[in-house]
């Protein structure tokens, strides 16, 4: 089970996380897209980079995700856009919640700078090569991280991957990686 974490500006409406959770589903993953604030919340930019909120609501998702009959005993990962890359590195860090695998479009680990070394989920951050302030912040927290991590250059790629087949080489890659850990668990 995959649950996305937008960014900002964004919702659970996005184009990009639609198309990527699709290519998710038909490799056999569920996924869950939901939005993080109210619309009225998002309306105070603030609350756009409280990280602090934003981690706590995906922290309630993730429980309610465990709780459901259908959902309860799959492995989950955590798939972050931007300032929602950062809320799931730091739900990931949580103590007890043992999330599997983490996958991060265009990240911004450096809002969760402090939780960074507290994650234990394989953790494949994925960066356009044309976005060289956030591919710096990534190779940053990539040092920072204690667990399995990979960096993944999109050649051409800009920050929101919109060039033709940007968005399925990480589509790809998010795939591949989320399969994989979720299958080692399960065996």
């Amino acid at each position: 089970m995959v649950v996305f974490v937008h960014g900002s500006g964004s919702s659970r409406l996005s184009p990009r996380n639609r198309y990527v959770a699709g290519a998710l589903n038909e490799a056999g993953l569920g996924t869950l897209l939901f939005d993080l604030l109210t619309p009225q919340e998002e309306a105070a930019r603030e609350n756009v980079f409280d990280i602090g909120l934003l981690t706590r609501r995906l922290l309630e998702r993730t429980a309610w995700v465990r709780e459901r009959p259908a959902t309860a005993g799959l492995p989950i990962g955590y798939f972050g856009a931007s300032t929602g890359a950062a809320a799931a590195l730091a739900a990931a860090a949580e103590p007890g919640n043992p999330i599997t695998a983490i996958v991060s479009r265009g990240g911004r680990p450096d809002l969760a700078a402090e939780k960074l070394e507290a994650v234990r989920a394989p953790t494949l951050l994925i960066v356009g090569g044309r976005d060289p302030v956030v591919l710096r912040l990534n190779e940053e927290a990539q040092r920072r991280l204690n667990a399995e991590s990979r960096l993944s250059v999109v050649p051409g790629a800009t920050h929101l991957f919109e060039e033709p087949g940007a968005l399925e080489i990480v589509a790809d890659q998010a795939s591949d990686w989320f399969t994989g850990h979720f299958s080692a668990v399960r065996r």
